[in-house]
């Protein structure tokens, strides 16, 4: 461990994965004077937020942990929400992070005031910090749909990240909007108690078949008795196997593993649906991976099912009894569901982040957020993001990003630790740079080849990393300081 010259406060803005990855690495250097600022009641972000029927996880599940606390506990090769939950949980216990979380506490602002940050919580309190780190995660806030007559509808709707759990739904009429992953893991949970469930599409998704895998007694005890094994379910042959064909896949439009991806949801849809005018009704018109992923052992099974009915197409407008459709077509139902995804362009807003002179977020994020490398912004000092804007959230395991966002930020902090210098940003030309590259890259990539999703901005190009995982790993490794203003004080 280096000898650190400056003692450094850091506030962390959220408790999901990773505020908590932060507060660990920081604890793991010595550095214990922090808090983690939470507007939830517990620890879990996303993993909080989201209890509805069916919630799981379309990453492996033993590629969704930390790297340095592996769980031989997963119940299954995609694990249900509620776990996912529980392990997050058992984490902060076991890292002792509560004691320095400040629960139920949202933070109005940050301001750059004198060579540090000042914060100001929604309640009022004020907290100064020599470093901040934003990891407030890019699925909190819930897109409601801008459909007529919502709220003239006489039963019970809600979103999917607000899921009402007062709400019976044994023999109801259900409409689920939306059909993401969300959607898709809904349709399947609750086609099985419905009495009727419709499911509203505005255009169908391309379905990824996945195993439906259960670990057994046995396959734990061999996890707990090998972590070898576990290391091959996370980085073994197949997995690297699977993440290269994905990358290869969305960065290249001519490419064969695109290709196979095509050929594989193509055979799925037509082996799967046994009604051809059903298949068709659920027939994208859009490329593979246009859309993020959606994977599902289940779905296609639970559509087929006699009491579910699909509808795609326009919805004209919501009514006291039901859902009307733009070709006049009408569905009674008794609750819906929406899972219509987040507003994901807001990220660490609607907090107020000023930086240096009073420069403030909402203005240079005012055609679409950016950061350098996802991870920093000019004239904002010390101040860093994971899981930022443009990073890769819909390519690789989330977590595996932000343990690489760590590495490097945390090579950033040393020179604040180590004294050579009081602040450091990017430079203004290194983020022109680095956001001229990525958009003629992302204009090159399967999100921009011809469909409509929240990848998008309001120009149509793609926020994402547009490039490989082993160049995102390259990036990561080392920050390029040449690019960097190290400022001496202010």
């Amino acid at each position: 461990m280096p000898t650190d010259k400056r003692p450094l406060r850091f506030v962390i803005i959220g408790a999901g994965m990773a505020g908590m990855l932060a507060g660990i690495r920081l604890k793991e250097r010595g550095d214990t004077d922090f808090t983690i600022y939470e507007k939830g009641d517990t620890v879990g972000g996303t993993w909080r937020e989201n209890s509805y029927p069916g919630l799981a996880c379309d990453t492996p599940a033993h590629s969704y942990t930390f790297s340095f606390a592996t769980n031989p506990e997963w119940s299954a090769f995609y694990a249900p929400g509620p776990e996912i939950r529980a392990y997050f949980e058992d984490i902060a216990d076991r890292y002792d992070l509560k004691s320095q979380i400040s629960f139920n506490t949202e933070i109005a602002s940050c301001r750059f005031v004198d060579g540090r940050w000042r914060i100001v919580t929604t309640d009022g309190r004020d907290d100064v910090a020599d470093v901040v780190i934003a990891a407030t995660g890019v699925l909190h806030h819930p897109a409601m749909p801008d459909i007529p007559g919502l709220a003239s509808f006489a039963g019970p709707y809600f979103h999917s990240a607000r899921w009402d759990h007062s709400v019976g739904f044994d023999g109801k009429r259900i409409g689920v909007i939306g059909n993401g992953s969300t959607g898709v893991q809904i349709v399947s949970a609750l086609s099985k108690i419905a009495g009727t469930l419709v499911h509203f599409q505005r255009s169908p998704q391309w379905i990824m078949p996945c195993p439906d895998l259960k670990y057994s007694d046995a396959d734990k005890q061999a996890f707990r008795d090998d972590p070898a094994k576990i290391e091959a379910v996370r980085n073994g042959p197949e997995a690297s196997a699977r993440r290269a064909r994905f990358t290869a896949a969305i960065i290249d439009l001519d490419s064969p593993e695109l290709a196979e991806i095509q050929e594989i949801v193509e055979r799925n849809l037509q082996d799967s649906i046994r009604d051809p005018d059903l298949r068709e009704k659920l027939r994208p018109d859009y490329r593979a991976a246009c859309k993020r992923m959606v994977f599902s052992a289940h779905y296609y099974n639970a559509v087929q099912r006699p009491n579910v009915e699909v509808a795609v197409g326009t919805i004209e407008r919501v009514e006291a009894a039901g859902i009307r459709m733009k070709d006049g077509s009408f569905h009674e139902l008794d609750v819906i569901a929406l899972a219509t995804g987040f507003r994901v362009d807001q990220f660490v807003r609607p907090m107020i982040v000023e930086g240096v002179g009073g420069q403030s977020l909402d203005v240079l994020w005012a055609e679409h957020p950016r950061a350098y490398y996802a991870v920093a912004v000019p004239d904002f000092p010390n101040f860093f993001l994971l899981n930022g804007p443009t990073g890769p959230v819909g390519n690789f395991t989330l977590i595996d990003i932000a343990e690489a966002q760590w590495t490097y930020i945390d090579q950033l902090i040393d020179l604040l630790r180590a004294g050579t210098c009081d602040a450091v940003a990017p430079s203004r030309a290194a983020l022109e740079n680095y956001e001229e590259r990525r958009t003629e890259a992302a204009k090159r990539t399967v999100f921009a080849s011809g469909c409509r999703s929240w990848y998008l901005d309001k120009q149509g190009v793609p926020q994402v990393w547009p490039w490989s995982y082993a160049y995102f790993q390259h990036v990561m490794a080392t920050p390029n300081l040449d690019d960097y203003d190290l400022i001496q004080r202010y």
